[in-house]
């Protein structure tokens, strides 16, 4: 792998923080992308190892940001992730989700930089179909993808959208799954859940940034295109099932409540699975082996 130089959006999240950790750790120059006041967290303890652009807002600054670093490949995991939205959240959902993201396209366009790797979501397709948005977030996702196929006839540029699914791991401050039974397992207070007839598909963080790092790899050799991948473990569980691992793996008994609230509108029953994997990847770190690392 040649490239060394790399600029990433959505740093100071779960995701993007840990891929900016084994970027800096395996010794490329990083630069992140963050907005003025963002929580920086989740870098700050190789923080100085990084350098940090705060971005304004407008196409003329992501420009020269995209000029002045020259990244030989840039990874794009920034977004706005809501599971239901409310009218207030539309703008912020389009500024993060198709706005950013089509002004670092109109950047790297302008400074003849190809390489991109995209987080998109299994959400994009609900109930298996090539597209069907699971929620209005998704449908952003979408819609910035439409705006890159633009940049993909009118450039140069070399693609690569990973679809992701669930995401776990150790330091994961996101109100998910796994903090939700933590919080019920230490208050013991009955936690109210759907049926829990839903399979659930969940990747390990590490092996989620194995595959950014492996599909960066992959762009070097490719011609002009976009190519599509989902990071799936391969083995979804239903929710009943997965809290009965967390169970046994914890040692915890959890006060559930099953069917003490309905599924969400348009809840996911199945995993979207018909898009192939990233070719050379394949999940290495267990559920159980995974939940582990929780404790």
């Amino acid at each position: 792998m040649t490239a060394r130089r790399a600029l990433i959006t959505g740093a100071t999240g779960f995701v993007g923080s840990r891929l900016a950790y084994r970027l800096v750790h395996d010794g490329w120059d990083v630069t992140i992308v963050v907005r003025p006041g963002s929580d920086r967290l989740l870098v700050k303890d190789f923080v100085g190892r990084l350098t940090v652009y705060e971005h304004d807002g407008t196409t003329v600054s992501m420009t020269s940001l995209v000029r002045q670093t020259g990244p030989e490949v840039v990874f794009h995991l920034a977004s706005l992730f809501l599971s239901q939205h409310r009218a207030s959240d539309i703008e912020p959902l389009i500024r993060s989700n198709i706005l950013f993201g089509t002004q670092l396209l109109e950047a790297m366009a302008a400074a003849d930089v190809r390489l991109l790797v995209n987080a998109g979501t299994s959400w994009q397709h609900y109930e298996g179909r090539a597209y069907s948005p699971v929620n209005l977030y998704a449908a952003t996702k979408q819609a910035f993808e439409t705006i890159l196929q633009y940049y993909l006839e009118t450039s140069s540029l070399r693609v690569i959208t990973l679809k992701l699914f669930d995401t776990y791991g150790p330091g994961d401050p996101r109100p998910k799954l796994f903090h939700l039974l933590r919080r019920t397992a230490e208050s013991r207070q009955p936690l109210a859940m759907s049926p829990g007839e839903q399979l659930i598909d969940l990747v390990h963080i590490d092996d989620v940034v194995n595959a950014f790092v492996l599909a960066a790899q992959r762009l070097a050799s490719l011609p002009a295109g976009h190519e599509t991948y989902s990071v799936s473990s391969g083995a979804p569980l239903r929710l009943r099932d997965l809290v009965a691992l967390y169970e046994q793996v914890t040692g915890a008994t959890l006060p559930i409540t099953w069917g003490g609230r309905p599924y969400r509108p348009r809840e996911v029953m199945t995993p979207w699975h018909d898009e192939r994997p990233l070719p050379g990847w394949s999940p290495k770190i267990s559920l159980e082996e995974g939940i582990r690392q929780l404790r």
